[in-house]
């Protein structure tokens, strides 16, 4: 399985190429479901036929949308059928009631509700079907690359250590380590090939379509003439930590070689990029506060309802911003008024006893985050970026995690790739495991990735992933 680089996003190819197809699907389903409704009708039925393809447009386009809301084009989606059917059936639901919005406000593109109810019935059972082949293809080792890993020691065991599930190994196949002289095995010894002859040969004997360098003495210990010889004959050579960006989104600091840092491509900072970024945030902010005023109100009524009407509704803190400027964070308060009373910043836990019920409920849903659009509209957050710390756990934090003072070269964010790929931070392993993915969006922030961030939350939100 190759992955397409869209915008500085690795996107997995199948699952392109099946969004693609289901919207297909989609678009031909608004025509057959036309059709079944207008059966005792055929005169009608051609009647509409030449503007029917307005409407269809909007349901190919919208509902794809609503499916990558809930996950359904991550590389990484553990689910098997039944959890697909159940995330095709909430995107179909959020992309109706958005097409019938549109339709209401657009006559000229009109569909009937017979017709957009049939529409779906018919996507969901053809697509349903459709994915039940994919997950059985996409899981097999037809389409996945093979790998050959150059390295057998501590650098290369991390491939093992940190891709166990079979759907973080979806797009390849590893198929041998190569213990290079004098470097110690810490990989299994059933998983190392002994290569007899030239790399190369080995290679194409194999059918290896991929080889990575894993190795932390680079200079010392590659033979790179057989390397290149490899690349020139068409088999990719890259390093473990461009792999690791790829396949899992992540930048290992860790094992990261400074050089790495200085040469690879990305960081890149532009007062052009800022500006689009910065209309992106108050554009994206507007529609939210719009759509989600009633929930506000809500949460607003529930914490008094639940502590008094008296009581505090929102909280501040103080925390780090972009280049280190402190700035107040807005929350809804989620926890009792004495949660610190000591004065002494402490990390959230699970079943923390500070979470109050109608706190609980909201960080599930993240509807505590939502006050932080105001800190969006002032300019002190972005809408995506790097969760915001304290000063007090970034001062510990920057002494013990590497390059974690350059996660503050964007501006933090209500919501982020981390946040989208790994659980709630409480802890200093936590914010090192964080600091891999706040990594990658440092290098590699675009709109594009911004926007793709933003759409997966909402399979946050709905799924109440990572919250405490």
């Amino acid at each position: 399985m190759d992955n397409a680089n869209i915008f500085r996003s690795y996107l997995k190819t199948p699952f392109l190429v099946l969004l693609v197809i289901e919207a297909c699907i989609l678009f031909f389903s608004v025509y057959l479901a036309s059709y079944l409704w207008f059966y005792v009708d055929p005169e009608k039925f051609t009647e509409i036929l030449p503007e029917l393809w307005y409407g269809a447009s909007v349901v190919a386009v919208i509902t794809p949308i609503g499916m990558l809301a809930t996950g359904l084009y991550q590389g990484q989606i553990r689910e098997g059928l039944a959890g697909n059917l159940l995330r095709i059936g909430i995107g179909f639901f959020g992309s109706s009631v958005i097409a019938t919005l549109i339709f209401y406000l657009n006559p000229a593109v009109f569909l009937n509700r017979g017709v957009l109810g049939g529409t779906f019935i018919v996507a969901f059972f053809i697509i349903g079907t459709l994915r039940a082949v994919f997950l059985e293809s996409v899981d097999s080792n037809t389409f996945k690359k093979r790998v050959l890993v150059y390295g057998a020691g501590l650098t290369a065991s991390h491939i093992d250590a940190k891709l166990r599930r079979k759907s973080d190994r979806r797009g390849f196949d590893i198929i041998g380590y190569v213990l290079l002289e004098n470097q110690a095995c810490k990989v299994p010894k059933t998983s190392l090939v002994d290569i007899k002859g030239s790399l190369h040969d080995y290679a194409e004997a194999n059918r290896i379509d991929e080889i990575v360098i894993a190795t932390s003495e680079m200079k010392q210990d590659i033979e790179v003439d057989e390397l290149v010889n490899c690349k020139l004959n068409g088999i990719r050579v890259l390093d473990i930590l461009s792999f690791f960006e790829r396949e899992v989104g992540q930048i290992r600091i860790d094992i990261m070689d400074p050089t790495w840092f200085v040469t690879s491509d990305g960081f890149r900072q532009s007062q052009f990029q800022d500006a689009i970024k910065r209309l992106f945030d108050i554009v994206v902010s507007i529609l939210i506060l719009i759509v989600s005023g009633p929930f506000l109100l809500m949460t607003i009524l529930a914490i008094w309802f639940e502590d008094g009407i008296r009581s505090p509704v929102f909280y501040s803190q103080v925390r780090v911003g972009k280049r280190g400027v402190l700035y107040k964070v807005y929350k809804f308060r989620s926890m009792r008024v004495d949660a610190e009373k000591a004065g002494e910043a402490i990390w959230a836990t699970k079943q923390d006893n500070r979470v109050t019920r109608v706190g609980s409920f909201i960080r599930k849903t993240r509807l505590d985050e939502f006050p932080q659009i105001l800190n969006v509209l002032n300019g002190t957050m972005s809408f995506v970026g790097p969760r915001p710390e304290r000063p007090q756990f970034v001062e510990e934090l920057s002494e013990k995690i590497p390059y974690y003072s350059e996660r503050h070269l964007v501006k933090p964010g209500v919501t982020g790739w981390a946040q989208l790929l790994y659980p709630y931070g409480a802890s200093l392993n936590d914010s090192y495991q964080k600091q891999f993915f706040d990594m990658y969006y440092v290098k590699n922030h675009t709109i594009f990735l911004d926007c793709l961030i933003l759409l997966q939350t909402v399979e946050v939100v709905l799924f109440g992933k990572g919250a405490r």
